[in-house]
């Protein structure tokens, strides 16, 4: 496309202009910014709603934490699929390693270092930590250096990539534990985060704020601030759109460029200092907008930036990515401001008069950024989320809408049970150190009340968890020590009425009673009889406390073997 795309300029360029050095370098400054600023369009156009709606979405703690919950079984499944498929691809080194003979004697420097890319021992290499039984253990008769290349090339890839969603899931576990923790400090006036990992940053690891204060921030002046940059910065996408629509036939009516100039001596504009700091928040908004967009998109072949591990392949082309989008979202800025302004650049001089040098080039620069309304349209009214369900196996964007069609189906109810479950022992320890430390405030005379800890009714106890991932029924008993995701509900869970929902609270209740001490001890200084095998028996000195030794069976000797006579 690009060599058809080029092929078409020059003949166009032969015919209409002359044949020279300035109108070939013309042809190709030109082409390179048009196929820049085709992507630039695009992913700037959906950053300029996304930011400002992600931020203004999620000032709302309890729908963060439902929407955290809705993407757990996705990101927890491409977890596992990616171990899987690593697993599948270190067992086939493994049987490789075996062989000793033949072809694969040639290259034995190379199948050691497969060995220490996989973490397979030499002297085991046999010793995997998985069934092989499931596995494709497929090794071909004769070794080939072509084969060699392509396990290798799998392998550093499925260990990248289970780097990769192994990361995201431990990054939406932590984000919802910590919503969780500002949603249930509403009661306690008390936010406590824990200790911060050893990767952390510093912010992170800083703790400035008591609990109370942390409380009053993350839970009060926060969501409020939120609400306010997202609703600056939705003005600001506003702004860019207008000046992008009226920039051709009302040039004067250019919000940026209104902004950005404010000194005229006659007829020739100056910008000052504060116009070029003005300038800069534009160019800046404009590029992280077009950035954004690019951790979102999923056609870019599994590529993503994981923190402090991030593929060598995928690191260049993020930065080659950033130094394409910059130049061209820069010059397209540029174009909002006077013509007596950017034709006096440095910018115009090396890439503006060679797109200006034919009618083309010229005229794509000014009509294209039209259809900046397409993605702006397309992510402010959910568009994408309606052409997946149109077009089934196409997945381009995140899409945030809630699925909460029942359990085994990607819900938020089995996102929560796998979110609550790898925080599962984490946190009832901050729950119990929470409740001693309220304890103790209100021993003090501090005046706040502890909150009033409520268990809802065990819905994957009777469902059998979720199903995709093939949990067992003890993932809802675990459910039942941990800090209820049900509290910042405003209503009651919509699977049961309400006399259900009376009956599970009679029961925990009735189920959480402690027995008195003084039954406890009730009957200590009572012996069974002998009979009942409180005494020792005659054979062995052993206790015959099976309920068949009252029928003359011995469960403890084997001549009986085991069998009750009547």
């Amino acid at each position: 496309m690009v060599l058809g795309s080029a092929i078409v300029g020059l003949v166009y360029v032969v015919i209409r202009y002359d044949v020279t050095y300035e109108s070939l370098k013309a042809v190709v400054m030109a082409l390179a910014y048009c196929w820049g600023l085709v992507f630039a369009i695009y992913l700037m156009g959906h950053g300029l709603v996304s930011i400002p709606k992600r931020l203004i979405r999620d000032a709302n703690i309890a729908n963060k934490l439902r929407r955290l919950q809705a993407k757990a079984p996705k990101a927890y499944e491409k977890m596992e699929d990616a171990a899987a498929s690593l697993e599948e691809i270190e067992a086939q080194v493994g049987e490789l390693a075996k062989r000793k003979v033949g072809s694969a004697v040639d290259f034995r420097d190379w199948i050691e270092e497969l060995q220490e890319i996989a973490n397979i021992p030499e002297t085991r290499p046999h010793a995997t930590a998985f069934d092989v039984n499931t596995m494709d253990l497929t090794v071909p008769n004769v070794i080939t250096p072509k084969y060699l290349a392509d396990i290798t090339r799998r392998l550093i890839r499925a260990k990248r990539s289970r780097s990769r969603f192994a990361h995201e899931w431990h990054d939406l576990v932590k984000e919802a534990g910590k919503t969780q923790e500002i949603l249930d400090s509403a009661a306690s006036k008390i936010l406590e985060f824990g200790d911060a990992s050893r990767h952390s940053g510093m912010w992170d690891k800083t703790k400035l704020l008591n609990p109370y204060a942390r409380y009053l921030w993350h839970y009060r002046i926060r969501p409020y601030m939120q609400i306010g940059l997202g609703i600056l910065l939705a003005l600001a996408s506003a702004c860019v759109l207008w000046s992008e629509v009226v920039k051709l036939p009302f040039p004067q009516l250019s919000v940026i460029r209104l902004s950005v100039i404010h000194h005229w001596v006659g007829d020739n504009a100056e910008v000052g200092f504060a116009g070029q700091v003005i300038s800069a928040f534009w160019i800046c908004y404009m590029c992280a907008a077009a950035l954004v967009t690019m951790t979102e998109v999923r056609v870019w072949r599994g590529r993503a930036l994981v923190r402090r591990n991030t593929g060598y392949e995928a690191a260049f082309w993020y930065a080659m990515q950033v130094a394409k989008l910059t130049v061209p979202l820069s010059y397209n800025f540029l174009t909002f401001l006077s013509s007596e302004v950017y034709t006096k650049t440095a910018f115009y001089g090396f890439l503006g008069r060679l797109i200006d040098f034919t009618l083309l080039g010229r005229w794509f620069d000014d009509l294209f950024p039209y259809f900046l309304i397409i993605p702006v349209i397309a992510a402010t009214f959910g568009l994408y989320g309606k052409a997946k369900r149109l077009f089934v196996g196409i997945d381009l964007l995140d899409d945030d809408e809630e699925n909460s069609t029942g359990y085994g189906t990607g819900s938020w109810r089995e996102g929560r049970d796998l979110i609550e479950r790898e925080l599962g022992g984490e946190s009832v320890r901050r729950r119990d150190e929470l409740f001693a430390r309220l304890a103790a405030a209100g021993g003090s005379g501090s005046g706040r009340t502890a909150p009033v800890l409520s268990v809802p009714p065990g819905e994957s106890a009777s469902r059998g968890g979720p199903r995709t991932i093939g949990m067992g029924p003890s993932a809802g008993v675990q459910r039942a020590g941990t800090p209820s995701s049900h509290w910042y509900l405003d209503e009651p869970p919509e699977d049961d009425n309400l006399i259900q929902i009376i009956g599970h609270r009679m029961k925990n209740t009735v189920d959480n009673i402690e027995t008195p001490k003084w039954l406890q001890d009730l009957g200590q200084g009572l012996k069974k009889p002998k009979w009942m095998g409180g005494g020792q028996g005659s054979a062995g000195g052993q206790e015959r406390s099976d309920i068949r030794s009252w029928f003359g069976g011995n469960s403890n000797n084997s001549g009986g073997g085991g069998h009750i006579r009547l």
